[in-house]
């Protein structure tokens, strides 16, 4: 299974989507910087400490690579059946379902790496601009940053799982709109805030949503032997 993985990311140059992960690290920055200043300027308290700010920012990591991951799986599963060129990967003495759980996990061992090493890049310099530039009127402590740590580990978890519904819509006629598009809807609804209060704050969402995309990705290699392609 490592193998074929590697043999994946190299096939794919992974190295080309960790550059783009990292220029969406500075799109977010960029966006809550915005934000701020938006609020200050409008006097809206919503982001007025950082309890709000270090949410808005774990919400906004979340949902940009949950998308991200819906291109990948557009690039890895749903584009070969598409364009057929994964019938020469089968023409390999490889077990077809080790190969798209291989592909699988690669989508989602780089979107819980995404999140939890993207949301650690963006806090580490909203936190330093914010403590330099006195941007929010409380001050930062060590109590909140332990108190995130395993709602960040926990949400990448089970985003990376959400992540893998768009395989469905994918599969369904091998469309690659579709499987983006529908990544963009979950997004939309279960990260939407009000009030600082998302979906995904009910923590039966989250995890029901990721057993769903636990087995969608079953499902998806299940019965792989027998599909023709």
């Amino acid at each position: 299974m490592l193998n074929l993985m590697r043999l994946e990311m190299k096939k794919y140059h992974i190295g080309a989507y960790i550059k783009r992960a990292v220029f969406a690290n500075f799109v977010i920055l960029a966006i809550v910087f915005m934000l701020i200043f938006i609020t200050k300027i409008e006097g809206d308290q919503d982001l007025r400490n950082y309890q709000a700010v270090l949410g808005l920012i774990d919400s906004g990591v979340r949902a940009v690579f949950i998308i991200f991951a819906s291109v990948l799986i557009a690039k890895f599963i749903i584009g070969e059946f598409k364009y057929k060129t994964i019938t020469v990967a089968f023409m390999y003495p490889i077990n077809r379902k080790k190969l798209i759980a291989s592909k699988l996990a690669i989508v989602v061992l780089f979107t819980f790496s995404a999140i939890i090493l993207s949301t650690i890049f963006v806090t580490a310099i909203f936190c330093a601009v914010s403590e330099s530039f006195q941007l929010l009127p409380d001050a930062l402590s060590l109590s909140l940053i332990i108190q995130r740590i395993p709602v960040v580990i926990m949400n990448a978890v089970s985003a990376s799982c959400i992540a893998l519904i768009p395989l469905y819509f994918g599969m369904r006629k091998y469309s690659i709109p579709a499987t983006i598009i529908s990544s963009i809807l979950i997004v939309s609804v279960v990260s939407s805030n009000s009030g600082n209060f998302t979906l995904y704050d009910i923590i039966l969402i989250p995890i029901t949503l990721a057993i769903i995309g636990i087995g969608v990705a079953y499902s998806s290699f299940r019965n792989i032997e027998k599909i023709d392609i």
